[in-house]
């Protein structure tokens, strides 16, 4: 079971790391290639702008699970250095399943708002269906939720054999 996790583990770094580079790359390539088009040719695609900030938002969604896959998010870390070892494992604890609960209900709301796009059918850059688009802001938020309890299970576990936890790289 540990080996079948730890390979499901491998393939969504795999993937995740893989989209973070594919939009960015992406990205790069639209952006100066539609600069090039502006400047030199005094043309461009009307279609590239917007796309590149729906990539914006897919790369910040991606990152954002990558991010809390590896425990590398932004914490407000205010209290560690006035309390005692003990206190602040049990604080990351409860701020982590806080932080999935938050993530939870954001996942919630985000996925009844795509299904009020669905509903009227909006439309984005070509004709694309606008909840093709902004799918990936559910899906990124329960993947972070999910992510986060993981995060407190393992907290957990190491807390209670008495053994620092191991880093993931």
């Amino acid at each position: 079971m540990k080996k079948l996790l730890s390979r499901l583990d491998g393939l969504g770094r795999f993937a995740e790391n893989a989209a973070l580079i594919i939009l960015l790359g992406g990205m790069i390539i639209l952006a100066v290639g539609q600069i090039i088009l502006r400047e030199v040719f005094a043309t461009g695609f009307i279609w590239v702008d917007p796309l590149i900030k729906l990539m914006v938002l897919w790369l910040a969604m991606v990152g954002s699970v990558a991010a809390c896959r590896d425990d590398r998010h932004i914490r407000i870390d205010a209290l560690s250095h006035i309390l005692p070892d003990g206190l602040v494992k049990i604080t990351r604890i409860v701020v982590d399943i806080f932080a999935a609960l938050v993530c939870g209900v954001i996942a919630w709301h985000t996925y009844r708002y795509l299904q009020l796009e669905i509903e009227f059918d909006d439309r984005l850059l070509i004709d694309v269906p606008a909840w093709w688009v902004h799918v990936i802001v559910p899906v990124a938020f329960l993947l972070a939720s999910y992510r986060f309890f993981v995060l407190v299970a393992r907290q957990i576990i190491t807390w209670a054999v008495g053994q620092e936890p191991e880093k993931t790289e």
